[in-house]
Formats: C-alpha cells, sequence, structure tokens
C-alpha cells in the first residue's frame, strides 16, 4: 500500500508514526513519572547534584583523596552552602518582614483614599476577611496540619538526595558497567554514549547556571550595598538561589528586593533597585548568557520558557527547577543520536577518500 504513494507522502507518514511513537512514550513517562514522584524527585535532584558537584569531587579525587572520602566531603560543603544560604535569606527577610507588611499596608491605605467610595475600603475587606477566618476556621487548621507535613516531605526528599549524590558521586566510575549489563549486545555503547551526553549537557547547564548566578548575586548585593538596602546579602543568596528556576526565579528574587528598599528606604531607592534589578537581567539576557550558556548547551529562550511552563504544569515549583535540564538531556541525547546516525557522506566524497588512500 505504501509503495503506491509517492515518496514525499511516505516520508510524511513515517514521521507521523515517530511522532506518535515518541508522544506516546513521553505521555506513559510522564504518567509513571507522576506516580512514583516520591521516587523519582530525589533521584533527578541528586542528578542534577551531582552534575553540579562533579567538578570539586574530581577534583579532590586528583589530589589523592579515597573516593568514598571525596563524595563525603563534597556532600558536606553543599550541606555548608545550602545552609548558609538559607540561614542568611530567612533572617534576612525576618528582620525586614514588619517593614515590607508595613509598607504594603500603606500602599493599600492609599489605594483605599482614591477608591474608597467604590465599596473597596479596608474596613469592609478587614470585616470580610475576618468573618471568612471564623468560618474556616477548622480549614485553617487542616491546612497548618497539611503543611507540616510537606515540610516533613520535603526535608525527607532533600535527606535522600543528599544521600544518592554521595553514592552517585562515589559510584560514577561504574557506569559504563550499568549501561553494559542494561543494554543488550552491541547497543550498550550506543546507551553509554548517550548517558554520557546527557550528563554532559545537564553538567553544562549546571555549570554555566551557577556561573551566571554567581555575577547576577554579587552585582546587585553590590548595589544594594551601595544603595544601602538593610539584608542586603541575603538578598543577594536569594537572587542566587532563584537563578536556577530561570525568568521567574529572577522575576521573585528581584521583587523581594524591590518590597524591601520600599519597606525600609521609600518609593525614590525603591526605584533605584528596580533599575539596578532590570539591568543586571539586560546584561544577563544580552551578554552572560550567550557568552556562557552558548559554550554548555545551545537551547533557544522559547525552548526554556516552553519547557518551564510545561514543567509547571505537571510539577509546579519542582517541575520548573527540573523542566530545563531534562530538555538539555534530551538535546544531548539527540545530538547524538544525529551524530550517530547522521546523513552519510555522498559516495562520491567516499569513494575519493578510499581512491586517495590507495594512490598514496
Amino acid at each position: 500500500m505504501l509503495t503506491l504513494l509517492p515518496e514525499p507522502v511516505r516520508r510524511l507518514v513515517a514521521w507521523c508514526v515517530v511522532l506518535l511513537l515518541v508522544s506516546g512514550v513521553g505521555a506513559v513517562v510522564l504518567w509513571l513519572i507522576g506516580t512514583l514522584r516520591t521516587a523519582v524527585t530525589p533521584v533527578l535532584l541528586a542528578l542534577l547534584g551531582t552534575a553540579l558537584l562533579g567538578p570539586l569531587y574530581r577534583r579532590l579525587i586528583k589530589m589523592g583523596v579515597h573516593r568514598s572520602l571525596a563524595a563525603g566531603l563534597t556532600c558536606v560543603a553543599v550541606v555548608a552552602v545550602v545552609g548558609g544560604a538559607t540561614y542568611i535569606i530567612v533572617a534576612a527577610l525576618l528582620d525586614t518582614g514588619d517593614q515590607i507588611l508595613a509598607s504594603l499596608r500603606d500602599a493599600a491605605q492609599g489605594v483605599t483614599q482614591h477608591f474608597g467610595a467604590a465599596g473597596t475600603s479596608l474596613t469592609d475587606l478587614a470585616a470580610s476577611a475576618k468573618e471568612l477566618l471564623s468560618k474556616f476556621g477548622g480549614t485553617a487548621a487542616s491546612g497548618v496540619i497539611t503543611g507540616l507535613s510537606v515540610v516533613g516531605q520535603m526535608i525527607a526528599t532533600a535527606v535522600l538526595a543528599l544521600l544518592l549524590i554521595f553514592f552517585f558521586l562515589r559510584d560514577s566510575d561504574k557506569a559504563s558497567d550499568l549501561a553494559h549489563s542494561i543494554a543488550p549486545g552491541t547497543h550498550a555503547e550506543l546507551v553509554e554514549s548517550m548517558g554520557r551526553r546527557a550528563f554532559e549537557a545537564v553538567e553544562g547547564f549546571m555549570r554555566g547556571t551557577t556561573f551566571i548566578a554567581a555575577i547576577d548575586a554579587v552585582l546587585i548585593t553590590a548595589g544594594l550595598l551601595i544603595l544601602r538596602v538593610p539584608g542586603a546579602v541575603g538578598l543577594g543568596a536569594l537572587v542566587f538561589v532563584g537563578a536556577y528556576i530561570p525568568y521567574l526565579g529572577a522575576f521573585l528574587s528581584g521583587a523581594v528586593a524591590v518590597l524591601v528598599a520600599l519597606a525600609d528606604r521609600g518609593w525614590v531607592v525603591a526605584l533605584w533597585v528596580l533599575g539596578v534589578v532590570i539591568g543586571v537581567q539586560v546584561l544577563e539576557g544580552h551578554l552572560l548568557q550567550p557568552m556562557i550558556q552558548s559554550r554548555t548547551v545551545q537551547m533557544h529562550p522559547a525552548v526554556i520558557m516552553l519547557a518551564i511552563t510545561a514543567g509547571a504544569g505537571v510539577a509546579g515549583i519542582l517541575g520548573m527547577l527540573l523542566a530545563v535540564p531534562v530538555v538539555a538531556a534530551a538535546f544531548g541525547v539527540i545530538s547524538e543520536l544525529r551524530q550517530r546516525y547522521g546523513a552519510a557522506p555522498p559516495e562520491g566524497e567516499r569513494g575519493g577518500g578510499a581512491v586517495g588512500s590507495d594512490t598514496a
């Protein structure tokens, strides 16, 4: 039947079949990830951590440190850095939290003075909110319990991911044996090559993102210190952490910095902080991203935004964090397959090469 169709139609049919198969496999994978999220999430976070900490671990190995000790020291360094950054961020937000709320309250009162005649007074809103809270107090209490369980689950996930990072780093030399044990026969080399290319893509993304995040944090912290905004170091740490979620992380961390400046220094300084944040983001988008990420992972910004949107729809904030590294790994696998099974050179070129070698 297909032989009766023209060549372009046969190619279109073949591509449609491939797209259907890929879509089906992708849907099954997403369903499995959603079903086994509790087990899959620590593994994905551990892979990101392994990609980020791989250079430090390899440097310790070159210094003659034992593999287990090197992996342990790397994990301890992670705990120290993450714990220190969390403490700095929380301390900065606690110090300025009351001021932020007071500033927002003043802004709301200003809005009320202009639109109070339309029935939007703060008194009515406060009375309505109090009535709702009194009616749904039980729901609020259950929400607190749910929040505590979520925090406990996050801590358990972080601990499990840290343990997996230790084992992934220590046993990284056994990845080749694992590929040969999973894949049958001659396909083991292909599986190993695709896995290596995917991990290199994720490692390049994490390394480039970390470098860009450090530059953004230093520049914004310097600007906040010059403007004498309280908690500048903590806000800089928040910028560094938020940079791992492209676009949205920068927006949220910049918004917090502007709110802190508004609460403590007023509108003028807040506008200056907003200018600093926008300037750093422009510098990142037009200079740092093309220079750094183009050497690690080449992805169009539209692809990144679509990946973030899809990740948010699948797994919320965690999906936004994991979306771009997963797409980077997929691009690495596709690159490896294209390199192996791309279009063969023309017959004349291959024949010319053979003749040249014979005549030599």
